[in-house]
């Protein structure tokens, strides 16, 4: 659904229950689509997402809370009790249910597993045994399997008699008897070659596997390479556990990019944009101080200074300048290393090259602003010893700006902290007390 349509939905439906035409409402969410319910509800304001809740007939309860944000789902699931909570995990595929039972109450989950057949209990546990952002996490256990010396014609036969295919079958995996990973066999193929051909003739021994315990990010990255629909997982001996499809993929593209964008401003993927005020206010809180020692940090490198910004008051003018070309620069140099990062493009083999370029960027990029800023400088305040050093400054912050915009996100990830989360402050700070610094100290040098 795109957003121009959610937004037109949504105005209907909160047309509909301001008006009192609760029929209406009704009907229109109903017939959505579990995860445009999901967007409504992450889009609604806290009383009316409640009564949007309500009015739901509750087939699709899984899927919805499995759509929405982890603070979303907790405040839904509050409102909920055993019964539909346990209602809610019914007819979900493996790795969905997965994902739920970790946000249920031990005794909902109890039930559920009491509810279940053996092997579907099976398969739920061997997903289970795995972190949620590796393949094994991500797979879903539900696979056609097919031994290699069946003819294709028997193969056709076998599907027939299952009447059905799990979702995002483009191929059937290809397996001996000990279930060991042999190849696959894909669909076109199956459908144009000749039926009398065995399943050895026909199939891909090249196709790729994931192992079990790849990070979700390489999955993502195998799939975006290889142009895939779905991918076998086995484990370290080569033996089939199941499969990734693009579906899931996509969630994990998604939930990474959402991510990226909202850690670089101190928030969590998962903040329910109309959580209650004080809590909002508080996770905030702490962000917005650690800003502001970052802030008193720079104001302390500045007071240093007082007496040459009193007798030299243009330096005060030219300040923000230099703060904030460093800024800017190291900013552009800061989220290229955080994507290349994130898409497995650097590592310690080729960072020495990159931060070589990027330090050549930031130089011929200080030497042409510092030119043009150096001369408006000494026609402005009629004294070329001010341009002199206000140029010699930004040559100086925008070539360290580029040094931390790359030297940073290395080293947060080396240490496990997500580069998006910490970079920004840590570079914002860096590129103001060398920018603030430099240009004082050579202004007391020059002016004084």
């Amino acid at each position: 659904m795109s957003n121009e349509t959610q937004i037109l939905k949504l105005n209907s439906i909160t047309e509909s229950l301001n008006s009192g035409a609760m029929l209406k409402a009704k009907l229109i969410l109903n017939g959505l689509h579990p995860a445009e319910i999901a967007r409504l509800l992450e889009s609604s304001p806290t009383r009316q997402r409640r009564l949007i809740w309500e009015m739901l007939d509750h087939k699709n309860d899984g899927e919805v809370l499995l759509e929405v944000g982890d603070e979303v789902r907790n405040n839904l699931m509050e409102s909920m009790d055993e019964k539909s909570l346990l209602a809610a995990t019914a007819g979900l595929e493996v790795d969905d249910l997965a994902d739920l039972l970790d946000e249920l109450p031990e005794t909902v989950v109890k039930q559920a597993l009491e509810g279940m057949d053996y092997q579907y209990r099976t398969r739920l546990e061997g997903v289970m045994n795995y972190d949620e952002d590796t393949a094994g996490g991500l797979m879903n256990t539900d696979t056609i399997t097919i031994r290699p010396d069946v003819t294709l014609d028997v193969v056709l036969k076998y599907l027939r008699l299952r009447q059905e295919i799990p979702k995002n079958t483009d191929n059937i995996i290809v397996v001996d008897r000990y279930n060991h990973y042999l190849g696959t066999l894909l669909v076109t193929n199956l459908l144009c070659a000749e039926p009398e051909n065995t399943v050895a003739e026909s199939m891909n021994i090249n196709y790729i596997s994931i192992k079990s315990d790849a990070l979700a990010s390489d999955v993502v990255n195998i799939f975006e390479d290889r142009d895939l629909v779905s991918a076998p997982v086995v484990d370290k001996n080569n033996i089939l556990l199941g499969r990734i499809t693009i579906d899931d993929v996509v969630d994990v593209i998604r939930e990474e990019s959402e991510s990226a964008v909202l850690n670089m401003a101190g928030l969590t993927d998962e903040e329910d944009i109309f959580a209650p005020i004080l809590p909002s206010a508080r996770r905030r809180a702490i962000w917005l101080g650690v800003n502001l020692i970052t802030a008193l940090i720079a104001s302390g490198v500045i007071s240093l200074f007082q007496d040459t910004i009193e007798r030299v008051v243009a330096l005060a003018v030219l300040m923000p300048i230099v703060a904030s070309m460093g800024g800017v620069a190291g900013s552009q140099t800061l989220t290229l290393v955080i994507r290349g990062i994130a898409l497995g493009n650097i590592s310690s083999a080729n960072s020495k090259s990159l931060l070589i370029k990027e330090i050549a960027v930031g130089f011929l990029n200080s030497l042409l602003w510092a030119s043009v800023i150096g001369i408006l400088s000494s026609y402005w305040f009629d004294n070329y010893l001010i341009g002199v050093v206000i140029g010699i400054a930004m040559v100086a912050n925008l070539g360290f700006a580029a040094l931390s915009g790359v030297l940073i996100p290395i080293a947060l990830k080396k240490i496990g902290v997500d580069p998006a989360l910490g970079g920004g402050v840590i570079l914002t700070t860096i590129t103001d007390v060398i920018g603030f610094a430099s240009f004082l100290t050579l202004g007391t040098i020059f002016l004084l």
